[in-house]
């Protein structure tokens, strides 16, 4: 069934592309080692730690491994806070989680007694007041906690206006938090978007370039061995049969589920692509390869544009499928 052939037989799905905005957020945590830890430690007591190289130049930020020789770095030197603009660019339109609401500059800048250029913010008015060779200093929060944003950024001026602070944190910096969001607007292929309508009207909708070709699910917009498109669409079963599966034993932030659980990759009956889901409705030791599953729909006024229509998929009862039926989909 091809796209047209596919909008006859059901008015409901169109070929029109879909598009929404997504927002991915979260927290990565990570261990700085020695080397970050220094140079965030330092912020910490409003001052900049840099890094000497085996070649006399000193880094900042710091480098955990020679630029020349790949050693590891050891030897820190404090910089001072105040500096000179090796280049900048403009920024007239602010995003969030930027430094100001208000329009700014970027620039490298190199610190007094270093030889690398930091990247950070400008505070002035306008391009007007930002120049490549324009002395400035640092502006420190009002409370340092170990983190790149203890500058608040650069503005105008030739001599510092503080003070190192004896660092009252006895303990070094070893971890960091930094949030992430990304905000976009994901548009789907025109494959892709049949699929997604196809899931809000509880089909599972797979494609394929002709007769003769593999069926994926979810479809993409070309076949990946011939670069054709995958225009012949299927409407596939919500049974499959299990491949391959882990059980997820570690709780992480966010699970909705409590371990232990299993994902396992299914391959729909009449597809030639397994696709990653839950396998529930029994306990996890007992989901093995080839166990026959049937999926879980979510009641349908929860349905959306998204494979979470399917809640779950869970065992059929029916006898394991043989090998041979899926050892080309592992």
């Amino acid at each position: 069934m091809n796209a047209s052939q596919l909008e006859q037989s059901d008015p409901g799905i169109s070929t029109d592309v879909l598009s929404a905005p997504l927002r991915v957020r979260f927290d990565y945590t990570r261990s700085v080692g020695p080397t970050i830890g220094a140079f965030l430690t330092g912020l910490r007591a409003r001052r900049v730690v840099g890094v000497r190289g085996s070649d006399g130049r000193v880094l900042v930020p710091p480098s955990e491994y020679d630029p020349v020789t790949a050693e590891p770095l050891t030897e820190f030197v404090d910089v001072a806070d105040v500096g000179t603009v090796q280049s900048w660019t403009w920024v007239r339109d602010t995003l969030p989680g930027q430094p100001f609401d208000r329009p700014f500059a970027w620039a490298l800048i190199t610190l007094d007694g270093a030889d690398s250029a930091l990247l950070h913010a400008v505070d002035v008015a306008s391009p007007e007041d930002i120049a490549t060779g324009l002395r400035v200093r640092a502006r420190w929060a009002e409370r340092t906690e170990g983190s790149i944003r203890d500058i608040v950024c650069f503005e105008p001026g030739e001599t510092s206006t503080t003070t190192t602070d004896s660092d009252t944190e006895t303990e070094p910096v070893t971890m960091l938090t930094t949030p992430v969001d990304l905000d976009y607007k994901h548009t789907a292929s025109p494959q892709e978007s049949v699929y997604l309508r196809g899931l809000a009207e509880g089909k599972l909708i797979g494609a394929r370039t002709d007769a003769e070709g593999k069926v994926y699910f979810p479809p993409r917009g070309a076949n990946p061995t011939n670069g054709l498109p995958t225009n012949d669409f299927i409407e596939l079963s919500d049974h499959g049969t299990v491949t391959t599966f882990c059980i997820v034993n570690v709780p992480f932030l966010g699970q909705r589920i409590k371990p232990p659980y299993v994902a396992a990759y299914v391959l729909l009956d009449g597809a030639d692509i397994p696709v990653l889901h839950l396998v529930l409705g029994c306990d996890a030791s007992e989901v093995r390869m080839g166990m026959r599953v049937k999926a879980v729909w979510r009641p349908r006024e929860e349905w959306g544009f998204g494979l979470e229509n399917v809640d779950h998929f869970e065992p059929t009862g029916e006898p394991n499928a043989d090998y041979d039926t899926y050892k080309h989909h592992l």
